[in-house]
């Protein structure tokens, strides 16, 4: 068995936000734990005998106390790090109501399509940046 197949693996849902002046919703993990201090797009752990899409609004609503539709699949990544494998399942979301807390981050921004290279994001998110890039540019 190579060293891929033996780490841990997760399913993660995550949610690309969109409020209503075209902006998406960004937060910053916290400084002490894997990848502290990077920028990501905010999601979790899909629990047993949960739906992707059930997972990704439950999440929110944990990590950020706000509400969101959960629109159309964007994309799929498996990307394995040295310490974990993970499959990252993108949702474009719509944020419907509630402010955004930071509960479970350092700190939360919403920010401008553009904007987004300005922010240092963990390797499997800038296949999720370049994805919804491609999809706005073409």
């Amino acid at each position: 068995m190579n060293q891929a197949t033996t780490l841990p693996h997760k399913t993660i849902g995550v949610a690309v936000i969109w409020n209503d002046l075209g902006q998406i919703l960004i937060d910053r993990r916290r400084p002490e734990g894997l990848m502290g201090g990077l920028w990501e797009f905010p999601g979790g752990k899909l629990e047993p005998r949960e739906t992707i899409e059930e997972c990704i609004r439950r999440e929110i609503y944990e990590e950020l106390a706000i509400d969101i539709e959960v629109k159309e699949h964007l994309i799929t990544i498996n990307h394995t790090y040295t310490h974990l494998r993970v499959t990252l399942t993108v949702h474009h979301c719509r944020y419907v109501a509630g402010i955004p807390q930071p509960i479970e981050c350092e700190e939360i921004r919403w920010v401008n399509l553009d904007e987004l290279e300005q922010y240092t994001f963990p390797e499997a998110n800038t296949q999720i940046i370049a994805t919804i890039r491609h999809q706005f540019l073409s």
